[in-house]
């Protein structure tokens, strides 16, 4: 497998997650007894995977001269 390819597979698995906690968070939100703290975490580790998957995607972007 290249590294692209690599890359790119990455990029799927880490979209998967940050759905699946997009899934998690809502549910969560929608019990009034939700932990704070847990939603507080779980949306932080939403927002590195994010980021992540941004890095990721601009490694498979070639640079553009300005």
């Amino acid at each position: 497998m290249s590294h692209p390819e690599q890359v790119r597979q990455r990029i799927i698995e880490l979209e998967v997650e940050h759905r699946d906690l997009d899934v998690v968070i809502n549910t969560l939100t929608m019990d009034p007894a939700h932990d704070e703290l847990q939603l507080r975490r779980l949306k932080k580790r939403k927002l590195q995977l994010k980021d992540h998957i941004t890095l990721l995607k601009m490694q498979l972007t070639p640079d553009v001269p300005a």
